[in-house]
């Protein structure tokens, strides 16, 4: 026979003074991030300003912009070989300076805010023909953001289409591929109108730029599109949504300037 089991409800009910104040559970703090130093320099790396007197936890102002870069990693945030010595004092952004001071003048300004300008989701955008310093001058821009502490991802449009061709058959899918072109402080796109006019070209850049709109997140853009091509190319859409991001087309005019820093020709 089972043994008996006592009757619960029978029990008598315990006295307040028999029991012993619970001890207190303990705090749950946010799980730290510790991947490197705070690029502001004031939280210990975690993430977190932990308050000593109170034992509290808030989160640095690193912290959006990490998570952001970890959710983003696999995007290609690098500066090119080429461009990771760009700077405005030598050639040949030095040299453009002499030809198109104001055109300079403009992206100086946008680097020198940078921080400000990413954070209100403001962009800019060069065009110009073959040569004339405009990727230069945008690689200036992500690279004064990397600096910064912010993310970035950098592509040309052709290379940024084939890989949305590419996550179509993913596992993770092209909108996951779209959520982290989202995600990064500032979307450096090259080239704009390089890729063969087609509906799906058109439907692939209008979404990426109006997502990036409707997050108020930046865009620092080049094309050698004319004015006047930019909508028939890009689609009215797309363009009237990087007008809102970008401001107005800043111009690039003149000679190819990687003629003048080719090597000369070998003589038999």
């Amino acid at each position: 026979m089972s043994p008996e089991l006592p009757d619960i409800l029978s029990t008598p009910a315990q006295t307040p003074e028999t029991f012993s104040a619970p001890a207190p559970a303990p705090e749950v703090l946010p799980v730290p991030l510790r991947a490197g130093a705070c690029p502001l320099g004031i939280c210990d790396g975690s993430g977190f300003v932990i308050e000593e007197d109170s034992n509290t936890a808030s989160d640095c102002r690193c912290r959006a912009a990490r998570i952001a870069g970890a959710r983003t990693r696999s995007l290609e945030g690098r500066i090119p070989r080429r461009y990771r010595g760009v700077s405005f004092d030598r050639p040949p952004v030095s040299d453009i300076a002499r030809t198109a001071p104001a055109q300079i003048q403009s992206v100086r300004r946008y680097v020198q805010r940078i921080g400000a300008n990413l954070d209100a989701g403001k962009g800019l955008w060069l065009q110009g023909d073959v040569g004339t310093g405009k990727t230069t001058l945008a690689m200036l821009v992500s690279k004064a953001a990397l600096d910064a502490g912010r993310s970035v991802a950098i592509y040309s449009l052709p290379r940024l289409l084939n890989l949305l061709r590419e996550a179509i058959d993913s596992p993770e899918g092209k909108l996951d591929l779209l959520d982290r072109l989202t995600a990064v402080d500032l979307l450096h796109l090259d080239d704009l109108g390089a890729e063969a006019r087609t509906d799906w070209v058109l439907e692939q850049l209008y979404s990426i730029v109006n997502a990036r709109y409707e997050a108020e997140r930046a865009i620092v853009a080049t094309t050698n599109l004319m004015p006047d091509e930019l909508s028939e190319r890009l689609g009215a859409r797309t363009v009237s949504r990087l007008v809102e991001v970008c401001g107005d087309l800043i111009p690039l005019y003149g000679e190819d300037k990687r003629r003048e820093f080719r090597a000369p020709a070998q003589t038999a």
